[in-house]
């Protein structure tokens, strides 16, 4: 951790981008102003550490999900999609004589 001593209108430069000023100071309360670029997401810690809390809470409730959504797959009785389909049975050969002519030659179905 970096620790400076600064006064009232004095500032630090972080990364060619993010400027940090002290605007004021009352007793142990530093008032501090902060100049970045839009694309730079700034927040409290207080608020930072409460919305970490709460994506690990969320990944966890997805995690359980996840898990318990398996083990219910596993004890699932098998469905008829579990099943291959039944075969269709060969053309039986006597539908293939109605098709021919008399003279034995495949005549079209009309």
């Amino acid at each position: 951790m970096l620790y400076l001593t600064r006064k009232v209108g004095d500032s630090v430069i972080i990364d060619d981008n993010i400027e940090v000023t002290v605007v004021e100071v009352r007793g142990k309360t530093v008032k501090l102003g902060f100049t970045f670029p839009e694309n730079i997401q700034v927040l409290r810690r207080e608020l930072y550490d409460r919305i970490q809390d709460e994506n690990r809470s969320a990944t966890a409730s997805v995690d359980f999900a996840r898990i318990f959504n398996n083990r219910a797959d596993e004890n699932a009785p098998a469905t008829s999609t579990d099943t291959p389909p039944a075969q269709n049975p060969a053309p039986d050969t006597a539908d293939k004589a109605a098709d021919t002519g008399p003279d034995g030659d495949e005549t079209p179905n009309r």
